[in-house]
């Protein structure tokens, strides 16, 4: 019975039915390394927006959704960024086969974000990323404190909602 209700859950989750949200012990950014998109070495744990949340976008060139999701906030991007300061960084979680592809779709694409590669999925891993999109909303300290899976039209305007219920101190919804 524990299997199927696992099973049926996995199933909520990876068609974004349902978002997972952590309680009073946050989980924090692991220390695993990712690579820029120029080739540069970074450790996630340092990811930071100047004492602000932000925002992780795990997605692969493959994933329809992820791309729609990226679109969707690149339309968007510049006036969240000026209203609340919000910063995404859209992680790649595509392997060594499909990596060359990157770059390109990045660079014929209107996405202002930090993209990162984890092409070794350490950090899907470490974060509990079964499927594409999943996105997460990290406090400044680098604690996880809302996380959804999957992408529907319109799941763009429920992440700014809740960005700015952190940013004014709400207890998310």
């Amino acid at each position: 019975m524990k299997k199927i209700i696992l099973a049926f859950m996995a199933l909520l989750l990876s068609f974004g039915i349902l978002s997972a949200q952590e309680g009073s012990s946050k989980a924090t950014l692991p220390n695993v390394s990712v690579k820029t998109l120029d080739g540069k070495t970074i450790k996630a744990s340092e990811f930071s927006n100047e004492g602000k949340p932000f925002v992780i976008c795990f997605w692969a060139t493959w994933c329809k959704p992820c791309l729609m999701e990226l679109n969707a906030m690149a339309e968007l991007y510049d006036s969240w960024q000026e209203e609340t300061g919000i910063k995404i960084y859209a992680v790649s979680i595509d392997d060594a086969r499909t990596c060359p592809k990157v770059k390109p779709l990045v660079n014929g694409s209107d996405w202002d974000y930090e993209v990162i590669l984890d092409q070794n999925s350490e950090l899907k891993r470490a974060l509990g990323v079964n499927n594409p999109p999943h996105t997460f909303l990290i406090s400044e300290k680098g604690e996880i404190l809302w996380q959804h899976v999957g992408y529907a039209p319109g799941d763009e305007d429920n992440l700014i909602k809740v960005f700015k219920q952190v940013l004014q101190g709400e207890e998310i919804k």
